[in-house]
């Protein structure tokens, strides 16, 4: 992508370190508008950002704000983005909107990696990206997420596709669309809140040097995908499948009798999903992220050649 700089504006920080080579790890914004309830939301965003800063690289949240790209977002901004209730939910589709309309809004992964790839950052975290929805043969839901990362070359670390998705299809889909699933020091593929999913990892590496010496061979031969890497959470924060899947069976049996579907499912999922946990989801996706940012920030550093 083609970055328009009439509508992108750089933090002198993230422009400074992309300008020396120094690292910098791209963050979304859905987490705070969409995926956590104040104060929660913007205290975690804060954390990972220190993290990221902890571990040697420069953290650079995205979203819009009036209209504006912005890349990194200072305390009020983060603030405003975690307090509002009318902060539009981001995709590559729903850019022209939000910035032709001068509104506010919050990226998702696709449209993080989108707006991430124009201003020349090339490594993001995340907690888990989209993918296939269970009974997308019925209904066709699948995740822009899985798209972007067939064309854009950013590599997201997370901690693999959310556990309310079909992980298998996700999967499958992930290989037909050429995208390199990496799992970090596991031999199995992780499902978001637990360590474990019963699937093989399709490629695993064991330390981040190791990813990073892959993704720059990948940038070598000219290959247009993103990486994906995920981390499974730490056993000490995972809550194991078998008590989260029937916490998961129950929210989308709810949501379809609701009718909830399209932008509003996942949200919907993840906040009925945590009053079945009594909080512990909430806790372990907090665990999860600031890892996520912890292993980005050093893979970055790699890519750099800065350590």
């Amino acid at each position: 992508m083609q970055a328009l700089p009439e509508y992108f504006d750089v933090t002198a920080e993230v422009a400074q370190a992309l300008a020396t080579g120094a690292p910098v790890v791209a963050l979304e914004s859905t987490i705070v508008s969409h995926g956590m309830p104040y104060p929660e939301n913007v205290e975690t965003a804060l954390s990972v950002e220190r993290i990221i800063r902890d571990g040697g690289a420069i953290p650079a949240t995205i979203a819009v704000i009036g209209g504006r790209v912005k890349v990194g977002l200072n305390e009020d901004e983060l603030e405003r983005l975690g307090r509002a209730s009318d902060v539009l939910k981001l995709s590559r589709a729903d850019l022209p909107h939000a910035i032709a309309a001068g509104r506010d809004g919050a990226t998702t992964v696709a449209a993080t990696m989108l707006l991430a790839d124009g201003a020349g950052v090339r490594i993001f975290a995340t907690g888990g990206i989209g993918g296939v929805h269970r009974g997308a043969e019925r209904t066709f839901d699948i995740s822009a997420d899985l798209y972007e990362l067939a064309r854009t070359p950013v590599t997201v670390v997370c901690a693999g596709a959310k556990a309310l998705l079909d992980i298998p299809a996700t999967l499958e889909m992930l290989e037909t669309l050429g995208v390199p699933a990496i799992v970090y020091r596991s031999g199995e593929f992780p499902a978001f809140w637990s360590r474990e999913s019963g699937l093989p990892s399709p490629l695993r590496f064991d330390s981040a040097q190791d990813i990073a010496r892959f993704v720059q061979t990948q940038r070598t031969l000219g290959l247009s995908s993103g990486t994906l890497v995920a981390n499974p959470i730490d056993s000490a924060d995972e809550i194991p499948r078998e008590e989260m899947e029937p916490c998961i069976a129950a929210a989308a049996a709810e949501a379809q009798d609701a009718g909830i579907r399209g932008k509003a499912l996942t949200p919907w999922l993840l906040e009925r999903i945590d009053r079945l946990t009594s909080g512990r989801s909430l806790t372990a996706n907090v665990a999860l992220i600031k890892s996520n940012g912890r292993l980005a920030a050093e893979i970055a550093a790699f890519l750099s050649n800065t350590v």
